[in-house]
């Protein structure tokens, strides 16, 4: 009876990682929202880091967190880094390229899980408003793939996008 319990133990371990390891290589995560500006009034918002405070959900997770800004104001260079409770962890983030209608960002997050991915917010003008697009993309090691299976990673981080882009939204139109 106890080898047996063994035996499918191993089985559901091994397929358990088997499935984990079926799971594609690069994960994307995008929100979209229409906010009634034009790029020229939010990207602004986006590109200067500092700025972030004002509308990112990241920054009401751990109010005691560690902020540090170097190089320019904003544009490519500007660096935001941060160290903080287990909600928001360790990371730095660097524009690196910014046009009128895209900010393009480096991710780097140190802790709790180690991670290298890019950030993009890309804006679509509509008539008098624009499509703002918040799309994290970037590699997903096996642990990522394992974690993948029990959590989902879309509507996890997903949500925190949509209330970001709400707090744009609101900060934006004002």
């Amino acid at each position: 009876m106890i080898k047996r319990t063994l035996l499918v133990i191993a089985v559901a371990v091994v397929a358990l990682l088997g499935y984990a390891a079926s799971k594609p290589n690069d994960f994307c995560v995008a929100r979209t929202v229409r906010i009634a500006a034009p790029p020229a009034k939010i990207v602004p918002l986006v590109d200067d880091l500092q700025r972030w405070g004002a509308w990112s959900p990241y920054e009401k997770r751990d109010p005691g967190m560690q902020r540090t800004f170097s190089g320019p104001t904003s544009g490519p260079g500007a660096v935001y880094a941060w160290a903080g409770n287990q909600d928001v962890g360790s990371g730095r983030m660097e524009i690196l390229a910014t046009s009128p209608e895209r900010v393009t960002i480096k991710l780097d997050f140190l802790a709790p899980f180690e991670g290298h991915d890019t950030a993009i917010f890309a804006m679509d003008p509509r008539d008098d408003a624009t499509d703002v697009t918040w799309s994290m993309h970037g590699p997903s090691p096996f642990v990522a793939k394992l974690i993948g299976v029990f959590l989902d990673m879309d509507g996890m981080i997903g949500a925190d996008f949509e209330t970001g882009l709400a707090n744009l939204k609101a900060l934006a139109e004002a």
